[in-house]
């Protein structure tokens, strides 16, 4: 309980103890002033008195227990765990694309977002074998299955498409595969899609084998820092270790590992030799070393068995995000869409109603060019509801913040100039208002859309700072050109030839 809760409380206790003391002597002079006139009288006055009061401290302990009792929590506790996170963060995204009214946007989503929730239920760990061409990454499956599973060749750009093997770990109950990238820096004609197929497979899989067969170019640690940026669990793979003497091994070893402080754990740096050169032995037969690769396998099985579910709740978490994302792009674009449709129809309205009418130009936007309804249905774009009272609010506030700043002075500056340039049209007092009247409602009601987008917040510079920014992208030439072009035929009288 806080310190000021506490002073309340002890002073309440105070006032309420001198009360009940009060009391208790006042309902003793009752008591013997009604008793000499009737003792029944007086135990049943003072009975219903004692009733009463019964009822008054409950009310008070009642309400005196909402006061002290702790508001509840406005958002809900953290995820303990990354499988929780995941687990929430799905059905956040179900909701969110349930917003998108294209059909097939809709479906497309739904699809990718229903492949994510299997694989979290149910799928298997993708481990990506990733680098540049020609480093070990197919001869590095090979000696972890323990056989050729995949054609391995000096040539640049010998693996060109996904390749999947299936393998389990004891003590990692999810079936592990492993893919076979195409190599990054591929020299042939699809080389560049290659790179980028390869980039796209390791940003989807659960764990990254970044296969290298020296100390790191720069492409590689680009590469790295690409998939570390995003989050991407990845264990970085010296392979070819049998061409260096130790010394020198243990050189490339520590240089990689420093260059990496920060990024990378030391453990997750490992040495290997997937596919050891023969070895002329002094008899001078030549003898093929087996591959050494327990020490990826040690450090593999470790971390699938230790994280093997966070690594799959993890990458649910990365993929629903970029389709959140996606889905976010979508509902935003078409909730504009349905604004600038609002927008339209309240610009043309208020624009028609000052051109019929005699109005004086500071009551532009009082008479028609900032409409409560129209915040109204814009707030109903964006999920906001809005009552008629606030609506009326905002519009005047925004109303006031236009006449203010010289807005509106401008705005019928600049509408009449820009007529002038317009050859054939002439204008009378009242198209020239009903024009500006039309402008302004624009701006006002792009203006009232950016804030809805932004959650009902006109953000750091206030509703002074939409205005004004969304005045200055209006007043570009294209745009007020369009805009006068689509005006001269909803609200510009002309004169009768």
């Amino acid at each position: 309980m806080s310190r000021s809760r506490l002073l309340l409380v002890l002073l309440g206790v105070v006032v309420a103890l001198g009360a009940l003391l009060w009391l208790v002597a006042s309902l003793q002079q009752l008591y013997a002033g009604t008793a000499a006139i009737s003792p029944l009288l007086a135990r049943l006055l003072v009975g219903c008195l004692l009733l009463a009061l019964a009822a008054l401290v409950g009310l008070l302990v009642y309400y005196a227990s909402q006061f002290l009792r702790r508001p509840a929590p406005q958002t809900p506790p953290a995820p303990r765990s990354p499988v929780e996170a995941a687990d929430r963060t799905l059905a956040a995204l179900q909701q969110q694309i349930e917003q998108v009214q294209d059909e097939g946007v809709r479906q497309a989503l739904q699809q990718r977002s229903q492949q994510a929730a299997r694989r979290f239920t149910q799928g298997a760990l993708q481990v990506a074998v990733f680098g540049v061409g020609s480093v070990g990454k197919t001869s590095t499956i090979n000696a972890i299955f323990g056989r050729s599973v995949g054609e391995v060749n000096a040539t640049l750009g010998t693996t060109t498409e996904r390749r999947a093997y299936r393998l389990r770990f004891h003590g990692v109950p999810r079936e592990i595969h492993f893919i076979d990238t195409p190599g990054l820096l591929d020299a042939s004609v699809w080389g560049t899609e290659r790179s980028a197929a390869a980039r796209a497979l390791a940003a989807e899989a659960d764990l990254v084998l970044m296969v290298m067969e020296n100390d790191l170019q720069q492409s590689e640690y680009e590469a790295l820092r690409s998939l570390l940026r995003i989050g991407k669990r990845l264990l970085l793979v010296l392979n070819k270790v049998d061409r260096y003497p130790n010394v020198e091994q243990a050189a490339i070893l520590r240089r990689i590992q420093e260059r990496l402080a920060g990024k990378l754990a030391p453990e997750d740096v490992v040495a290997i030799a997937a596919d050891p050169a023969p070895v002329t032995l002094t008899s001078g037969e030549s003898v093929k070393p087996p591959p050494q690769v327990l020490p990826l396998l040690k450090r593999m099985a470790a971390l699938l068995r230790q994280e093997g579910d966070s690594l799959v709740a993890d990458n649910i978490l990365l993929q629903s995000r970029q389709v959140g994302e996606e889905a976010r792009v979508v509902v935003t674009q078409q909730r504009r869409t349905q604004a600038d449709a609002i927008i339209d129809r309240y610009q043309w309205i208020s624009g028609g109603v000052v051109a019929v009418m005699p109005l004086p130009v500071v009551d532009l936007l009082a008479a028609a060019a900032v409409n409560a309804q129209m915040v109204i249905e814009l707030g109903r774009v964006y999920g906001c509801e809005v009552s008629l009272e606030e609506a009326k609010s905002l519009a005047l506030s925004l109303a006031k913040t236009l006449g203010g700043v010289g807005i509106v002075t401008g705005a019928t500056e600049l509408m009449t100039l820009t007529l002038r340039l317009n050859p054939g049209t002439v204008l009378v007092g009242q198209g020239v208002q009903g024009l500006t009247a039309a402008y302004l409602t624009r701006i006002a009601g792009k203006s009232f859309a950016r804030y809805f987008e932004q959650q009902q917040r006109w953000g750091d510079g206030g509703m002074l700072g939409v205005v004004q920014a969304q005045y200055q992208l209006e007043r570009r030439d294209a745009l007020v050109q369009r805009f006068i072009e689509q005006a001269i035929a909803q609200v510009v009288p002309k004169q009768p030839e």
